[in-house]
């Protein structure tokens, strides 16, 4: 069956990045830019409307220079 909404995690994820982006100080065009990502793909991760590969992930992690598990943590 296919799902008509997003996932809690995709929802976590998209805060987390948005997150650890703002604190560097960094625009969404800016960032994808430095990772090598397509801006309106990146806002779509950022508003939970992307479902993210592990590389993708990956390399946002390694951009943000913060482990890859952390952005899959619920804040506290």
């Amino acid at each position: 069956m296919k799902r008509t909404h997003p996932g809690l995690l995709r929802s976590i994820l998209a805060t987390n990045v948005r997150r650890y982006r703002r604190a560097l100080g960094l625009s969404q065009q800016h960032f994808a830019l430095e990772i090598e990502m397509d801006r309106t793909y990146f806002g779509g991760v950022e508003r939970g409307e992307r479902n993210v590969s592990i590389d993708n992930l990956e390399r946002i992690a390694k951009g943000l220079g913060i482990s890859p598990f952390l952005l899959l943590q619920e804040p506290e």
